[in-house]
């Protein structure tokens, strides 16, 4: 399969995501693999936003956060419910945006580079299945775009890609 990626980089995001969010429901398709699909969500976020360094999943275990797909430097594996921003939100079930990580009590820095983050939770039938966690190298990154359009494609995964309410 071939899929080419059409955004003007002058765009901005609320174009870029009213744009992206149909080619990612073309492009991911719940008869393909779980893990397929979710590395491919990632690389079109990261191919789509010049903004974001870091892009990918965690998933809930019933105790952790464990990594899942995920485009970027090298991550941190496993995470404890209510630790980092990934854990907070997790644990709040609620999407978590950070302007400037170094001054949210608990970040875990597994890239020393990341400056802000945004984080929302994947929660399909009442349950936890795990996070959405993206990083950028600039300051104050993420919005309340951000989040609305996240938080639609999140929605999209957990009820039409995922197949279960855990991948464990």
């Amino acid at each position: 399969m071939s899929f080419n990626l059409s955004l003007q980089p002058e765009q901005s995001d609320e174009q870029i995501y009213h744009d992206l969010l149909p080619q990612i429901k073309a492009l991911l398709d719940a008869q393909d693999n779980i893990i397929s699909n979710l590395s491919n969500f990632s690389a079109i976020l990261k191919q789509a936003f010049t903004k974001i360094s870091w892009v990918g999943f965690y998933f809930f275990d019933g105790e952790k956060l464990v990594l899942g797909p995920f485009q970027g430097n090298v991550a941190c594996t496993t995470i404890g419910m209510g630790r980092g921003v990934c854990g907070t939100s997790a644990l709040q079930r609620e999407t978590v945006i950070v302007a400037d990580v170094h001054a949210f009590p608990g970040h875990i820095a597994c890239d020393s580079g990341s400056n802000s983050e945004i984080v929302v939770p994947l929660v399909r039938n009442g349950n936890l299945v795990g996070v959405l966690d993206i990083d950028s190298y600039s300051f104050n990154a993420f919005s309340a775009t951000d989040k609305k359009y996240l938080e639609q494609a999140a929605q999209f995964i957990c009820h039409e890609i995922l197949q279960t309410d855990s991948i464990f």
